[in-house]
């Protein structure tokens, strides 16, 4: 008989086809596969991805917010380069959140919780030895899902969770930097140390050491992908 998993720990949320086809579209935008000012056409992109266009136009709509997308009335939807003003601001608050939920899991994530927590990261562990940033990046997504959950709050969950969607393209794409996926690993090490020693402030300060670095790696990257649309 098959080994049943006795993790008690809901998955998370997952992707809507409209945030899969956002995620796919930022990620080749912030790639430099989609250039600044390229037309991203609805029935063009609904049969590149063999939906039809409502999902299209839902991943449109998320991506718009971010800066990476611009909509206008007359030339639809076009590849942008984030606004860095927006972007500070959103990892300011993003931030804080997860700051927040990290200080709450030192004090009231129960042991269980603690250890799944361990697992992940060690499983973590192996997708950087191998460079594997595909799937380091969907760990990271859960990583960090757990922080919510040990948070034992719903409602801090439910605005962390939100503001991680919009800033999912940029926080998925600093992984493709040099050495940030052992970096990044190395962070949550530090956090997970403080959260199993009930350190609340060491947890929180962990945490917002690693979305700040995060932030500056992603606004290294838009920088250079701004010069040679300038030139």
């Amino acid at each position: 008989m098959p080994r049943r998993s006795t993790s008690l720990v809901p998955p998370p949320p997952r992707p809507t086809r409209g945030e899969a086809i956002a995620a796919s579209l930022a990620e080749d935008i912030v790639a430099g596969r989609l250039k600044p000012g390229t037309s991203l056409d609805e029935v063009g992109l609904a049969r590149t991805y063999g939906s039809s266009r409502t999902p299209v136009r839902e991943a449109l709509r998320q991506l718009a917010p971010t800066g990476l997308v611009q909509v206008s009335p007359r030339r639809g939807a076009v590849v942008a380069i984030p606004d860095a003003t927006q972007l500070a601001e959103m990892f300011l608050v993003m931030a804080e959140l997860e700051a927040m939920a990290a200080a709450l899991c030192a004090l009231a994530m129960t042991p269980a919780q603690r250890r799944e927590l361990e697992r992940q990261h060690l499983a973590m562990a192996a997708m950087v030895r191998a460079g594997d940033v595909a799937a380091y990046r969907a760990a990271n997504v859960a990583f960090h899902h757990l922080l919510y959950l040990g948070a034992q709050n719903r409602y801090l969950g439910e605005l962390a969770t939100a503001t991680r969607r919009r800033l999912a393209p940029f926080r998925a794409a600093q992984l493709e930097a040099p050495d940030r996926l052992r970096r990044s690993h190395a962070e949550h090490g530090e956090i997970l140390t403080a959260i199993q020693r009930g350190d609340a402030a060491g947890a929180a300060s962990g945490i917002r050491a690693h979305i700040g670095l995060t932030e500056r790696t992603w606004a290294a990257m838009a920088e250079a992908l701004r010069r040679p649309a300038a030139a």
